[in-house]
Formats: structure tokens, sequence, C-alpha cells
């Protein structure tokens, strides 16, 4: 069994919030229905989890008991993601992924700073702020020069009245 010290915990335990916590504000910013607080507690829970499991496996390792752990967590980050998406779905226009896919990585996030593993976190996190900064204007440049629809171009007819106010 591994016995983390306080400062460890405390270390894991935050950065995981405020990892969850800087994707839910770039959410919240761009007025999506998830944000800081949400996905900073997405992060803290499933790190919090990740750590009771990784107190019990052997130093460095991550054992079976551990392994379903994370299992289960994916598994139930979907269901929150699908309620995101749900919630946001308007006739046949389906919206909310991107902040569901954001769900989806604060979790991951937070099982990854439960396992203290640092390099990666700072590298998704860095990673998931230039996708989410630049994304949709690298997507739009795409669409222009390959020719394919872009939505940001639609007019307020196309968009229906709840997408053109």
């Amino acid at each position: 069994m591994t016995e983390l010290d306080w400062l460890e915990i405390l270390l894991r335990l935050g950065s995981a919030t405020l990892a969850g916590g800087a994707i839910g504000l770039n959410r919240d910013l761009q007025g999506k229905p998830i944000g800081l607080k949400t996905l900073g507690i997405v992060g803290l829970s499933t790190a919090a989890v990740v750590l009771l499991a990784v107190e019990f496996a052997e130093p460095g390792r991550i054992n079976d008991a551990a392994s379903r752990v994370i299992q289960g967590i994916l598994t139930g980050i979907g269901f929150l993601g699908a309620g995101v998406i749900v919630h946001e779905s308007k006739g046949f226009r389906v919206s909310g992924l991107t902040s569901a896919a954001c769900t989806f990585l604060a979790a991951c996030l937070g099982i990854i700073c439960g396992a203290g593993q640092w390099k990666i976190v700072a590298a998704a996190l860095a990673l998931a702020f230039v996708l989410l900064t630049v994304g949709r204007r690298v997507e739009s440049w795409l669409h222009r020069i390959l020719g394919g629809k872009d939505e940001s171009h639609e007019t307020a007819s196309e968009q229906g009245p709840e997408r053109s106010a």
C-alpha cells in the first residue's frame, strides 16, 4: 500500500481541480452550458477516486482495482457529457459536443492528476487550450480552402430564429 503525504494529496487534487476549472472557464467564456465549477468538480472528483485506488496499489503501479475505478469513471462521465448534448439539442441540430468532450477531458485530467503524472497533465492541458483557442479559426480557414460548408458564415435565416439572436 502506498502512503501519500498531505502535500502530495493536495497537489494532485488541487491540480485536477485547477485543470478542470480552467477548461470550464474557457467553456463559460464562450457562453456554453458547462463552466468552471462543473468541470472543476469533475476533475476533483475523478482525481479523488483515483487517489483512493492508487493508495491501495503497489508503489508506481496501477493495479486491477485502480483500472476498474478508471473504467467506471469514464463510463459515468459519458452520461454527464450526454446530458450536455441532449440539453443543448434543438430540432435536428446537435450542439454541446465540445462541452461534452471538455467534460470527458476534465475527467481524464483528473484521473491523470490522481495518478501523479504531471508531464502528461501539462502536455494535455496545453494542447487542449491551443485547440480550444484557435480550433474554430483553423476549421473555418480549412473549410474555405477545401470548399466545405462553413457554419460560421451561415445567414440568420439558415440558422433559424433561436440561433440568430
